[in-house]
């Protein structure tokens, strides 16, 4: 029962986490918490990636150890490889989806640092003229 919560807890959490970090720097209230988002899975992929292999997230590695010990066994090794087959039931080629979704989270990160910047360099330009 335990396993089974665990188990929709990460599809749900991972999945809105994901989507976050590919949406979050739109809106200007969340562009901050985007950029950390964004940092702990550059993170998780690039620092913990040197021990763990090229592209580690502990949040997947935390949802396959649960989905075993429920007894699946998921040939996928990306999370999002994994949500494309589960969601839609394509199986698109393994490699495309990793660098597809590189190119996303890059895009995604140079997008929320270039805004981050502008909006502090907004803000402290406002603060100057007052």
């Amino acid at each position: 029962m335990w396993y089974q919560f665990l188990n929709i807890f990460f599809f749900v959490f991972h999945t809105v986490f994901t989507l976050f970090n590919i949406t979050g720097w739109m809106f200007p209230a969340t562009r901050k918490w985007n950029l950390i988002t964004l940092l702990l899975t550059a993170f998780s992929w690039f620092i913990l990636g040197i021990w763990y292999g090229w592209g580690y997230c502990f949040c997947t590695d935390w949802h396959w150890d649960v989905r075993e010990r429920l007894g699946y066994h998921d040939a996928q090794n990306s999370y999002i490889h994994f949500l494309l087959v589960k969601l839609t039931g394509l199986d698109v080629n393994a490699q495309t989806v990793e660098t597809l979704t590189l190119v996303v989270f890059l895009v995604s990160l140079v997008l929320s640092v270039w805004l981050n910047v502008r909006d502090y360099r907004k803000r402290r330009k406002d603060e100057v003229h007052r």
